[in-house]
């Protein structure tokens, strides 16, 4: 009898136990019958394909594909690295990859990779490679019919490998063989800083990955050794990174215990405060900050969150607007996938998250939060700020639009060419701050252009075409034929005209390249800086103590 009730107890509970399965799969817990159902449709689908396909399938790729379809639903930031691809996660979270040092272009006339620019006290640069080598072969291994992705992981291994690598230098009979051993390469954190006229200190930031916020300090105390009084930091280009970082730079200048950045995911493990942990090295140094459309992440933290607290003066053009905050999760067999688990929200309460991912999955590349849906906030004076739109300058630079012509020089390689030859009759140069081209090397230039019989797309001949093919559709043409004929003399393709018009922007452009190839990196900042309008207004503003102040306070009440 006690054994009959315990099987009809057993019964009765294995049967509430399956109704509560079954109910909480149906209704409370659908979400976990949705995704498990899935997963074993994926799963069938992939057995089905491996034993029935036509044609034999490659797991990998196959299934990969899968994922990034997958991925690419959601947002550009959430990404998997199987095991083999570690080195590319580890490269942006480090700032750092084993390799040569040197960044490598696609010649599209020899279709072949050249040294486009070496990383000075790296090994390309250490043992000889120069800007224009054309690589040849790696340890024996022609290099002909690689494209650049794949002659960039050859060069790319494990630090301390060594390879042999033949080059064609320009000018140069018979092939350059140098013997290369990879090492640990750090992209520079700080690559310039200095001190301007009026005591102003500059100190140009590239990135929050590694350890930036040791590099700054150093660089910051330095100048302020040398006497400056107010600061420039740029942060233009500059991609972001680790978010402590952000904070521990913004620390320098704020005072302890200020909250910084919250950010809010879907599960609590998401939710943190980041505070300013220490007594800051300067309170009261009056701060500029460079901004433009790459400007992102740690960086928008950076420039926000001193925005925000009225400690800084942004100087530039309106951020990228990236407001998500990324964590990486180990998965089996080696891999990681890196992905998007929360926001983050500075001082004023609001994100600078600027394009709406949410309808990415139907096809579309997500769109930007117009400006008439975004949220007034407040920094802690009451000035007004936005969300939704990145950080927009307290001092908007108008941007200067480069002409056409130069789009085409660059993109036909005629001025890294010619800077090639240039390096090749000049072994030394003036240093960065006194380097010119002159009249006689710009001449030399249009030479080289014209022997390469250059052509470009003039946009106006373009639309003056769609104008008149549109004019004769709707019957206007025979009456416009005399205005038509006339503008498309004055039209006309002239380089000599153009090469001569736009001359001012086609030197820069040269100056750029020749100086990069002898004073690498940092040569080519101090080249930028001769003429940069938002380095101009940043001066401006500094100089200037009261309309500093002025920018940084309450606005006057209207009566």
């Amino acid at each position: 009898m006690k054994k009959y009730v315990r099987l009809r107890w057993m019964a009765a509970l294995l049967l509430v136990v399956g109704a509560v399965l079954f109910w909480s799969f149906k209704n409370g817990d659908s979400r976990s019958f949705q995704v498990a159902k899935n997963l074993d449709i994926f799963s069938s689908i992939v057995r089905e394909l491996d034993m029935f396909y036509v044609d034999t399938i490659n797991p990998d790729k196959t299934i990969r594909e899968g994922i990034d379809a997958m991925l690419y639903s959601l947002d550009p930031y959430t990404e998997y690295y199987p095991e083999d691809d570690q080195s590319e996660l580890e490269q942006m979270l480090r700032n750092s990859y084993g390799g040569i040092g040197s960044i490598i272009s696609w010649n599209p006339k020899l279709k072949r990779s050249v040294i486009a620019e070496p990383y000075e006290g790296m090994p390309a640069a250490t043992s000889g490679l120069k800007t224009g080598d054309v690589l040849m072969e790696i340890d024996g291994e022609d290099l002909a019919g690689k494209n650049n992705q794949e002659v960039s992981e050859m060069l790319r291994g494990q630090v301390g490998t060594s390879f042999k690598l033949k080059v064609q230098r320009p000018g140069t009979k018979g092939l350059l063989e140098f013997e290369l051993v990879r090492r640990s390469i750090q992209l520079p954190i700080i690559p310039y800083y200095t001190v301007l006229d009026h005591q102003i200190g500059y100190i140009n930031l590239s990135t929050f990955s590694g350890n930036p916020s040791k590099e700054f300090k150093q660089a910051f105390l330095d100048l302020k050794k040398r006497g400056i009084t107010s600061l420039v930091i740029d942060l233009r280009n500059n991609g972001g990174g680790l978010l402590d970082e952000a904070v521990e730079i913004a620390n320098f200048f704020l005072p302890r215990g200020k909250t910084l950045v919250t950010t809010k995911g879907k599960i609590p493990q998401a939710d943190n405060t980041y505070k300013t942990l220490r007594e800051p090295i300067d309170p009261d140094i009056p701060l500029a900050v460079l901004v433009n459309g790459s400007t992102a992440s740690s960086s928008e933290i950076l420039a926000g969150s001193l925005q925000d607290l009225d400690r800084a003066v942004i100087v530039g053009n309106r951020t990228y607007g990236k407001g998500l905050v990324q964590t990486t999760r180990n998965l089996p067999y080696g891999g990681t996938m890196k992905l998007t688990t929360s926001k983050y929200y500075i001082p004023s309460g609001r994100c600078v998250q600027a394009i709406d991912y949410k309808h990415r999955g139907d096809g579309e590349g997500g769109e930007r939060i117009p400006d008439s849906l975004t949220n007034v906030f407040h920094t802690a004076a009451g000035r007004e700020v936005r969300d939704g739109g990145g950080i927009l300058p307290d001092i908007v630079v108008k941007q200067e639009k480069l002409p056409n012509i130069l789009f085409y020089l660059v993109n036909d390689n005629l001025i890294f060419d010619y800077a090639t030859d240039y390096c090749l009759k000049h072994p030394t140069i003036p240093a960065p701050e006194q380097f010119k081209v002159t009249d006689a090397d710009y001449a030399d230039f249009k030479a080289l252009v014209k022997k390469a019989d250059f052509k470009y797309d003039q946009q106006t001949e373009k639309m003056l075409k769609n104008l008149k093919e549109m004019a004769e559709f709707e019957g206007y043409l025979t009456d416009a034929q005399a205005e038509f004929e006339a503008l498309e003399k004055k039209l006309t393709h002239n380089l000599d005209r153009d090469l001569d018009h736009f001359s001012k922007e086609i030197k820069n452009m040269i100056a750029l390249e020749i100086i990069k190839r002898y004073y690498y990196q940092r040569g080519s900042i101090i080249e930028q800086l001769k003429d940069d309008p938002d380095l101009k207004e940043a001066v401006k503003v500094l100089t200037a103590p009261a309309e500093y102040a002025k920018l940084l306070s309450a606005p006057e009440a209207s009566v």
